[in-house]
């Protein structure tokens, strides 16, 4: 189905990645670039997503689509800003300009490290927003919780060697704003079923939910200060509830802001 092909887009869900590469391993052409589209950490292992292209398709150059998009919204042929990176700068920049159209701008990056985290942690990030807006801890909590994990992002993103201004570009900053002010976003969607106390069975893949225990437990093995993450896990894990979590991230020693 794939002969002819000059590029492959991987839609599916970053926990099956692994399973669906060793399917499609004899299908997809040699050389041509696979362009990652799910935002995952691999639960089992903590790989990227790349690292899993990289092991199962070592011959086939990797890239990662990311940044504040909604496909309704480019389905509807809304103005969109995204941003595809690959390790070597002139194929991102050849994939840009290919996926690019009137109402969608696609940027480039060589930082696929960074595109990566991004795109995976503001997940983590959109449950917990959901949870504060459904538990109905008011907007101001709302942007505290947003602003401070910005913060965490930017420490793991450093810790894997991500560049500041990626972090702060359309797939971090970018897509933390955009997944955590709309229900249109699974990530958000889930969290604020968990705030409202109701059945989370059946709800919309939601990424950020196996996302924040890798996450979580990478965090702790490099000695990465990320509370709210590690909040989010243990909620999850239904180990605290959403207002132990408060009261916790609350009560955290004071500190000066700028302490990343």
């Amino acid at each position: 189905a794939l002969d002819g092909a000059d590029c492959v887009l991987a839609v599916t869900p970053a926990q099956s990645l692994r399973a669906v590469l060793a399917q499609a391993n004899n299908h997809v052409p040699t050389g041509i670039p696979l362009v990652l589209c799910a935002k995952g950490i691999e639960r089992d292992t903590g790989a990227l997503l790349s690292t899993i292209v990289e092991e199962s398709l070592p011959k086939n150059p990797v890239a990662a689509l990311s940044g504040p998009s909604f496909a309704s919204d480019v389905a509807r042929g809304l103005p969109t800003a995204v941003v595809v990176a690959a390790r070597e700068a002139e194929l991102a920049a050849e994939l840009a300009a290919r996926f690019s159209a009137e109402n969608l701008r696609c940027y480039s990056s060589d930082d696929l490290i960074g595109v990566e985290i991004g795109g995976a942690l503001k997940n983590v990030f959109a449950i917990a927003a959901g949870a504060v807006t459904g538990a109905g801890l008011g907007a101001s909590a709302q942007a505290a919780m947003v602003t401070r994990g910005f913060v965490e992002l930017r420490r793991i993103g450093a810790a894997f060697g991500a560049k500041p201004e990626t972090l702060m570009g359309l797939s971090g900053l970018g897509d933390l704003l955009l997944t955590c002010s709309s229900a249109q976003s699974r990530n958000f969607a889930y969290g604020l079923a968990l705030g409202q106390g109701k059945p989370l069975a059946g709800l919309p893949l939601a990424e950020g939910v196996p996302t924040a225990g890798i996450a979580a437990r990478i965090a702790a093995e490099r000695g990465i200060e990320a509370p709210i993450i590690s909040a989010v896990a243990a909620i999850l894990d239904g180990k605290i509830t959403i207002g132990q979590a408060v009261t916790a991230l609350m009560t955290r020693p004071l500190k000066t802001e700028t302490d990343i």
